[in-house]
């Protein structure tokens, strides 16, 4: 049987809904909403749960860390090793300052780039996962501090752009899923949605 975990990086609690950094958290929302699954609390792994069987002997594990994107790696770290899964076989959907508004892009090496919830996810559970990146960039103003863009709100332009991504984001991550890292990054990588 094959299980793979996704996991949406955020900040939980109302004050960081709309922020740029809960992108992951919104996008994985969005994926199981479509999918009709229901999320589950479960305190011992200080996150929300949904359990979607993606077909004959697969199953998907989502998660949505409470442990605030800074000690994300925690929760995902315990939820790997409860589950038996391989670095390889999970998946953090984020955002990214260095990636345009829109754009997506799948690695599977690299640094944090100065991304503390990915940063907690090396530490805690090491490399080898894939990187499902959102764009949020540029940083604007350029001058504004970067803690203060990420847990910002978007603008309203900027919310009805994600929101018409959004079908962009979610046949993205559907790819990755179906089909594997390798495939999703030649498709998702160079492919401009406009």
């Amino acid at each position: 049987m094959s299980i793979t975990l996704v996991a949406g990086l955020g900040n939980p609690g109302r004050d960081y809904e709309k922020t740029r950094h809960n992108l992951g958290w919104v996008v994985l929302e969005a994926l199981a909403k479509k999918l009709g699954l229901t999320w589950k609390a479960s305190p011992q792994f200080e996150a929300e749960i949904a359990r979607w069987d993606a077909g004959p002997g697969r199953t998907c594990y989502f998660a949505k860390p409470l442990t605030f994107m800074n000690d994300s790696g925690r929760a995902l770290a315990a939820l790997a090793r409860f589950y038996k899964v391989p670095a390889a076989s999970v998946i953090a959907v984020y955002d990214d300052l260095t990636i345009d508004l829109g754009l997506v892009k799948v690695s599977v090496t690299g640094s944090a780039g100065g991304h503390n919830g990915v940063a907690s996810v090396l530490e805690h559970l090491g490399d080898g996962f894939v990187r499902y990146r959102l764009g949020i960039g540029p940083k604007e103003p350029p001058q504004m501090d970067l803690k203060d863009f990420v847990l910002g709100k978007f603008t309203p332009d900027q919310h009805i752009s994600i929101t018409s991504h959004l079908p962009h984001y979610l046949s993205g991550l559907d790819l990755l899923l179906s089909r594997g890292a390798e495939t999703a990054m030649n498709q998702l990588n160079r492919r401009d949605p406009k």
